[in-house]
């Protein structure tokens, strides 16, 4: 939901005064404090000539004194007020980035990050977020310009009715910079794309794990122009929408001088005509003046405030994205048949379950795919569609397929970071969808090709798997181990305590293959998991290593299944390992095309077989 800009600015000002009351309270004051004082410049300088011309000195020394005092005050309440509240913008920063952390991960699936729409979404706010470090500054000097915009127009008021019109002439340069502001919020979501783009390949360009093969394919030059042409395409947009907000401008402030230069005359007018003294000339071309900074400076604020409620509206929209994304996975889910009963895997029909409810101890019938279908936002075609699989409680199974058949998407499902458009996944008879989600995730553990490079000390970058045990170095060796990777604590300098990451400067960098060592470490943390998945967790190691890594593994599935019933899966290319699993479910196009052992599918002489001899005709 819109929010407006007072109701933004009270939201960051509540958020302030969470972080230390003490500090947001002693910044207002003194904010607050500042701005009365110039007002009262303007009094005292009318007093300090009068006094001086009707040749009063006591009263013209006191006046100046006052005038002194005022003008230091003005001068120094608001430096002090910056250092009372400038920890507090570092603080709001702080918080709207774990905000918007908490945004992004605020759903229990993952469907929203496939949305082009999110991620310019997400990009703007990184950028806004870091620009509101004036935000705080804003409210408060928006406060400090209503209590000095009072003050000046009963000043005037006592001047001259007429000059009561002064401030109203400052509405229309507010009104266009409001509309300029707009302008150009509107330009910066149309160019979001395209500034995306170009970072993207910013990122690219200076990052040293493209850089071979950007200079083996000659494409420094062709990166570089795709860069300056996305962002030149974002400039361009945002220069023109800045030019015309800059006429928009103009035309306020325009007006306002008409009116700043009325009211003088006016003035002078009575003076030269004898009805004014020469303290009241002076009075109003000080109050003027100061009115012409007010406008300026209440133009600059109300562009702040407008960007802090296109944060907290850009925010509000993500969280809808998100919450969108989960409404339609509700939404359209359909519950489907459950699959017809074998000798071999007799059907379970689906258990009632309140929602919320954690997952079982121990997986007695397993994981079953019931009529589940997958499409992605805005895709044409289902990546799984009609999908009807039994994963068996203590099975190993392995799934293969070619490149885009849905093999990552079934991990997904399986690990409920995806809702199926349309069946159901069932763990024990029981939707997944009516457990809890963190809870059925605690029980699982897995590894991933593009796993997650954390740049922690080792001990961390492994323990991470199982938080409770984060610094447990037992557990974090024994999940080397396992992982095969019991060696490679003794190649770190310091052991488990190593920093790694070359962002550090004592960090170690690794090797794709240490680094892929160091993920199955961390997958191999949790001791009684109910799911183990490995998606293509071998990409880096050589054939040696990797046949070596899933005999550990097999033994660790063959561990896990004993004690807890788990399902052990994994991706993989290679047919050696492969071969080596209990079930082996062969997917194309979306649907399982063929499911057996090993020796079964070769038999079958089928999809799998052929892919099994291109395979191993390599090898002969």
């Amino acid at each position: 939901m819109s929010r407006g800009l007072l109701s933004a600015a009270w939201s960051l000002w509540r958020t302030s005064l969470r972080q230390d009351r003490r500090k947001a309270v002693t910044a207002l004051v003194l904010v607050v404090a500042g701005a009365a004082a110039w007002p009262l410049v303007a009094i005292m300088l009318r007093v300090l000539f009068e006094a001086a011309n009707a040749g009063r000195p006591v009263a013209a020394s006191l006046a100046g004194v006052a005038v002194a005092v005022l003008l230091i005050a003005g001068l120094t309440l608001g430096h002090f007020a910056h250092i009372a509240y400038f920890e507090l913008s570092e603080l709001d920063v702080l918080h709207l980035h774990q905000e918007l952390m908490d945004a992004t991960n605020g759903s229990a699936g993952m469907a929203h990050f496939e949305q082009p729409e999110f991620a310019d979404k997400v990009r703007i706010l990184e950028e806004d977020v870091e620009q509101l470090r004036v935000g705080l500054q804003a409210v408060l000097t928006g406060v400090g310009l209503a209590v000095s915009m009072t003050l000046t127009t009963a000043v005037l008021a006592s001047l001259h009715p007429l000059l009561l019109l002064l401030p109203l002439v400052a509405v229309p340069p507010l009104l266009a910079g409001r509309r300029a502001e707009r302008m150009v919020d509107r330009s910066r979501e149309a160019s979001a794309e395209s500034t995306r783009r170009a970072l993207g390949l910013f990122r690219l360009a200076t990052h040293a794990a493209s850089g071979k093969e950007l200079r083996v394919f000659g494409l420094e030059q062709e990166v570089r122009r795709r860069h300056g042409a996305f962002w030149q395409d974002a400039t361009r947009r945002l220069w023109r929408t800045q030019a015309v907000a800059s006429l928009v401008r103009m035309l306020g402030q325009l007006a306002f001088a008409g009116g700043y230069i009325a009211a003088v005359l006016l003035i002078l007018r009575d003076a030269v005509a004898g009805r004014r003294g020469v303290g009241d000339v002076i009075l109003v071309i000080t109050i003027a003046a100061q009115v012409n900074q007010q406008v300026a400076a209440a133009v600059g604020v109300l562009q702040d405030l407008q960007r802090l409620r296109s944060v907290y509206q850009r925010l509000d929209e993500v969280h809808e994205l998100v919450r969108a994304g989960e409404r339609a996975d509700r939404d359209e889910a359909r519950p489907a048949a459950a699959p017809a009963a074998s000798p071999a895997l007799p059907a379970v029909p689906p258990a009632a379950a309140p929602a919320g409810s954690p997952p079982p101890e121990r997986l007695r019938d397993g994981i079953r795919l019931v009529g589940v279908e997958l499409r992605y936002p805005g895709g044409e075609q289902p990546v799984l569609a009609g999908l009807d699989l039994h994963l068996p409680a203590g099975a190993t199974v392995a799934i293969v397929g070619d490149n885009g058949a849905g093999k990552t998407t079934l991990v997904k499902l399986v690990c409920g970071l995806l809702r199926p458009t349309a069946g159901r996944v069932l763990v024990d008879g029981v939707d997944l969808a009516d457990l809890s989600l963190p809870g059925w995730r605690a029980r699982i553990a897995a590894g991933f090709q593009d796993f997650v490079r954390l740049e922690l000390p080792a001990r961390r970058t492994v323990g991470v798997g199982d938080l409770p045990r984060l610094d447990d170095e037992p557990a974090v060796r024994a999940a080397l181990e396992r992982a095969g990777a019991g060696d490679l604590v003794g190649q770190l300098e310091a052991g488990l305590d190593t920093q790694l990451g070359r962002e550090y400067a004592d960090g170690a960098e690794l090797s794709g293959g240490q680094w892929q060592k160091l993920a199955l470490g961390r997958a191999f943390m949790r001791d009684a998991p109910l799911l183990v998945v490995l998606d293509e967790p071998a990409a880096a190691l050589d054939a040696e290593a990797e046949h070596a890594m899933f005999e550990r593994y097999r033994l660790q599935a063959a561990w896990v299944a004993a004690a807890t019933g788990a399902v052990s899966v994994f991706v993989s290319h290679r047919f050696s390992t492969v071969q080596l699993a209990d079930l082996i479910v062969v997917l194309a196009d979306g649907r399982v095309a063929e499911l057996g052992g090993h020796a079964d599918l070769i038999a079958a002489d089928g999809l799998y077989a052929e892919m099994f001899e291109l395979q191993a005709r390599a090898y002969r």
